[in-house]
């Protein structure tokens, strides 16, 4: 199904300038593009982006930067998520996507602007939101577990399946995070296009389904407060697997906050250490109720 990736020059990638900002962050410029390692109250850092910073790198600002790419590890990881940037802007020069104006209706409002990828393979930008359109011999050959009949991919998640179709109209970058996506989101689709089942820990869907069939018939908090009557304890509304329907029994009791780590999928109740509470609640909605 994929198309063969072209093989591009790094020689012809930016190179990246690194230095330190006026108050001491590590900072690095790519073109317009500024980036800052910027710490956190609780001790991590996280990647900060700013455009078009006319000043030296050592008169920028915490405040010249804007944007949240997620968090960053250390001084070498910022290196190295710098670096994959000044390769995926080098890449994505040598794709020559084109912009133009689009009189287009789509799923998401009216386009106000257009990038065409390749033939048959247009990005539209909404006022609120954007994604990728196929024409029908594009679209033919986007997986079956992926495809949308109409063409038309969302910018959250589903442009993954554009970018797995057609994996030479897109940068290693993009690539990585279309995998990643589909990994997460479409565990079928992903499993089928690689031949291979999951392992755990690969994928949050997949690790998400086993987490509900492991803990179907156990008590899982659904809700928390902390304690206004029971210092030191936080006060959690469970129901059996985690479920939130109306008519699912619930139960409040009484963890130790110290304990108290929801985890990635829920917290589970240790029926033989957490014990039922039918006292004066925290919450709200339990205040006036029988035993609350």
């Amino acid at each position: 199904m994929n198309t063969a990736v072209p093989s591009r020059n790094p020689a012809s990638f930016p190179i990246p300038e690194f230095g330190r900002s006026a108050d001491g962050l590590t900072v690095a410029r790519i073109g317009d593009a500024a980036y800052a390692m910027i710490p956190t109250s609780d001790g991590r850092n996280f990647l900060g982006s700013g455009w078009r910073l006319s000043k030296p790198l050592s008169g920028w600002k915490r405040s010249d930067f804007y944007g949240h790419g997620g968090n960053v590890a250390d001084e070498a990881a910022f290196h190295a998520l710098v670096q994959e940037q000044a390769e995926h802007q080098g890449e994505k020069a040598a794709l020559g996507r084109q912009e133009f104006r689009a009189h287009a209706s789509t799923p998401w409002g009216p386009s106000q602007g257009a990038v065409r990828y390749g033939e048959g393979v247009v990005f539209h930008s909404t006022s609120g939101h954007g994604g990728f359109h196929l024409t029908a011999d594009r679209n033919a050959r986007v997986h079956a577990l992926l495809r949308d009949t109409g063409g038309w991919y969302e910018e959250d998640s589903a442009w993954a399946a554009v970018a797995t179709a057609w994996p030479d109209l897109f940068t290693g970058l993009e690539r990585r995070q279309a995998e990643e996506s589909l990994r997460h989101s479409w565990p079928d689709a992903w499993e089928a296009i690689h031949g291979r089942a999951l392992k755990p820990g690969e994928s949050r869907r997949r690790d998400g389904e086993a987490f509900a069939r492991d803990h179907a018939t156990d008590w899982v908090v659904i809700s928390a407060i902390y304690s206004d009557q029971h210092r030191g304890f936080t006060e959690v509304i469970a129901t059996r697997g985690g479920r939130r329907d109306p008519k699912s029994e619930e139960r409040r009791l009484l963890v130790p906050s110290g304990e108290y780590k929801i985890g990635a999928f829920g917290f589970v109740i240790d029926e033989t250490r957490h014990a039922v509470y039918a006292g004066p609640s925290s919450f709200i909605g339990w205040r006036g109720r029988a035993g609350g």
